[in-house]
């Protein structure tokens, strides 16, 4: 058959560990066979990022701008071991968060249903997208150890010299102090973002922080949301049939358990990066879960939201045999090359990816699985496959399709 013919290159980030494997394996067997694949590719495993000192994660985040979608294989975020382990100059930085940076970008997650994998909430049947904030709070926090008695203060001096000071506490002992902070520009890129994505996707969208307690932290980011909203998507979100509304986290922690899904919930950084976890493995696995990556000037960059399954690659290594779930890896090539062909005016892309993503579940449903769903799955006499034929079983179902 004639193979899909591209005509803008995706911004292909290849990866480390099993996760590389598994690129490879996909590549081979669901898209070379029938897409003219054209990427600019970069390597991002983490022994090339330290031999170029990292400038092939700014290089290929500065790709993703110029051509406006990215597919992102998992890496590694070095630690001490990774440091001996790998020779490496410097403990350099995590790609994802420089690459957020870069393209001031907002994450949204969300679960892959597929029947078989009932999530423990009882009542949700559709999925529940995370979007979460990807810059500053916790994250670019600055801490200080209090060793003993004294008083601390929180000053910020203007361009001009003038302080402004609030006390943070008389200290009679020992104790500690963390200071945060967010900009305004920032937040209103990670309103806009949500809005989009909610109209893209026909989706109502939640927003919750803690106003009531952090008068002026939090207050400030439902301001601009509730701002930015009124000024200039409100008539948008009417016309298209979706709401908006903000609600206190706990409120919202509250009614997403008796909620039947469908939703974006909208979270501040460190709540995204925990609720994200919660509702991922509530639905069944983080290997089954979407992640994409907007910019607020519509730059998208797909990824699985797992890691680089580091046990998996030591075995495979040894040459023992591995099943390792590929799902969100396909998932993260599918949203690439579906928004690529929406972009590019490619309907038979989008059909593709659509197809491919099909296949996928209901090779699932079939019970022919992997290891980790067939401990979870409800279906009776599955399939347990290993890695790569896992990854065949979907290509036979995508070629009866």
């Amino acid at each position: 058959m004639e193979k899909i013919q591209m005509t803008t290159p995706l911004v292909e980030m290849d990866g480390d560990e099993m996760t590389r494997i598994l690129w490879k394996m996909i590549k081979d067997e669901l898209l070379l066979p029938y897409i003219d694949l054209k990427t600019e590719y970069y390597d991002l495993g983490l022994a090339y990022r330290n031999e170029t000192n990292d400038q092939v994660t700014i290089d290929s985040a500065n790709a993703t701008m110029k051509y406006g979608v990215a597919v992102k294989c998992a890496t590694i975020t070095p630690n001490a071991a990774r440091m001996t382990e790998y020779d490496l100059k410097e403990m350099w930085k995590s790609p994802n968060g420089t690459i957020r940076a870069a393209l001031d970008g907002t994450v949204f997650r969300a679960p892959i249903v597929v029947k078989g994998i009932e999530p423990c909430v009882r009542n949700w049947e559709k999925p529940i997208t995370l979007a979460r904030h990807a810059y500053g709070d916790v994250y670019k926090n600055t801490e200080i150890k209090v060793p003993g008695p004294g008083k601390a203060e929180l000053v910020f001096t203007d361009e001009k010299g003038n302080e402004t000071r609030e006390l943070i506490h008389e200290f009679t002992g020992e104790g500690i102090i963390q200071g945060i902070h967010n900009t305004r520009k920032s937040i209103s890129s990670f309103a806009r973002a949500c809005f989009n994505y909610a109209l893209d996707t026909k989706q109502d969208l939640w927003f919750a922080t803690k106003d009531t307690i952090s008068k002026k932290y939090d207050h400030t980011f439902k301001d601009v949301f509730q701002e930015i909203y009124d000024a200039e998507y409100k008539e948008k979100f009417d016309a298209a049939g979706i709401e908006y509304f903000y609600t206190l986290i706990d409120d919202a922690v509250a009614r997403v358990m008796k909620a039947k899904g469908g939703f974006i919930w909208a979270c501040k950084n460190y709540d995204g990066d925990v609720m994200s976890d919660m509702v991922s493995s509530a639905f069944g696995s983080l290997a089954m879960m979407t992640s994409v990556l907007v910019s607020p000037s519509g730059v998208y960059e797909y990824e699985a939201a797992h890691g680089t399954v580091q046990r998996h690659y030591y075995k495979h290594l040894k040459g023992e045999e591995t099943s390792t779930n590929s799902v969100a890896t396909i998932f993260a090539w599918t949203g690439a090359l579906r928004k690529r062909g929406e972009l590019d005016d490619i309907p038979a892309l989008m059909e593709f990816a659509d197809k491919l993503e099909k296949a996928t579940i209901s090779t699932i449903e079939s019970g022919r699985m992997t290891k980790d769903l067939a401990l979870i799955t409800s279906l009776k006499d599955v399939t347990v496959l290993n890695s790569e034929n896992f990854i065949k079983e979907i290509r036979k179902t995508l070629e009866e399709m």
